[in-house]
């Protein structure tokens, strides 16, 4: 996934309101910055952090920036819920993600289940149909990434959503797509969502598979990267849990 146009550096006054944040760019000019995350942006929000805006000038938008990746400790991290669908759609259609080649249609925000849209179908005369759910990451406690990082109901429903295309003899993939380079398993943060984590267990006992990639980040664009190790039944505060 290519920026359209060339991001902009800012410093981040605050983030508030959850879809807002206050930026000041370069040449002090301040800004008003759409949050594209609902999430609670944990250690990504800090003020002072340094920020990569992009710009648009469609008619009518009422934010002109919109606030793409955060600059932690050097490293760049995306913090745009909205790009993981375009960032899987585009790697399942190039290979470069080997577990869901193969098939020969890609649809996404299809509907199913309960009023819900799953975020890829994939599609083949010769396999059952896959269904994969897609989600965000940008959390990272201790070596791994993790989610989620706010409590959410909506990923446990889509959870057990996923858990009925299982049982309807379909495939049912979990993808996490981490927006961020600097972590080397992936794990659900039980301590902040317990429920999820349980809900994510109990999927997995059902037969959904859980896929996990990291994400090449620069300035230009996203790509997803290289897939990291899975450790789902560790407890929180075992040897692998936050410090």
């Amino acid at each position: 996934m290519r920026f359209p146009a060339p991001l902009t550096r800012a410093t981040l006054r605050r983030r508030y309101k959850r879809f807002l944040a206050d930026m000041v760019l370069e040449d002090g000019t301040e800004v008003t910055a759409h949050v594209a995350n609902s999430g609670a942006m944990l250690g990504l929000s800090d003020p002072g952090l340094t920020a990569w805006l992009s710009r648009s000038d469609k008619p009518g938008r009422k934010l002109a920036w919109s606030w793409e990746l955060a600059e932690v400790e050097g490293l760049l991290v995306g913090i745009n819920t909205q790009h993981p669908n375009a960032i899987a759609a585009e790697a399942v259609r190039n290979g470069a993600i080997p577990e869901l080649s193969g098939y020969a249609a890609l649809r996404r925000e299809v509907a199913y289940g309960r009023n819900s849209r799953i975020d890829l179908l994939l599609e083949d005369p010769a396999r059952p149909k896959c269904y994969v759910e897609v989600k965000n990451v940008h959390l990272k406690q201790g070596e791994a990434a993790a989610f989620p990082d706010a409590v959410t109901a909506r990923g446990a429903k889509h959870l057990a959503e996923l858990s009925d295309m299982a049982a309807a003899g379909h495939r049912a993939v979990m993808l996490f797509l981490v927006q961020r380079m600097d972590c080397r398993f992936f794990r659900p943060a039980a301590g902040i969502d317990p429920v999820y984590a349980r809900a994510l267990k109990s999927a997995v006992a059902a037969g959904v598979e859980v896929l996990c990639y990291d994400c090449r980040l620069t300035l230009d664009g996203i790509d997803a990267g290289k897939p990291l190790p899975l450790r789902l039944f560790e407890d929180e505060r075992g040897p692998h849990g936050s410090e």
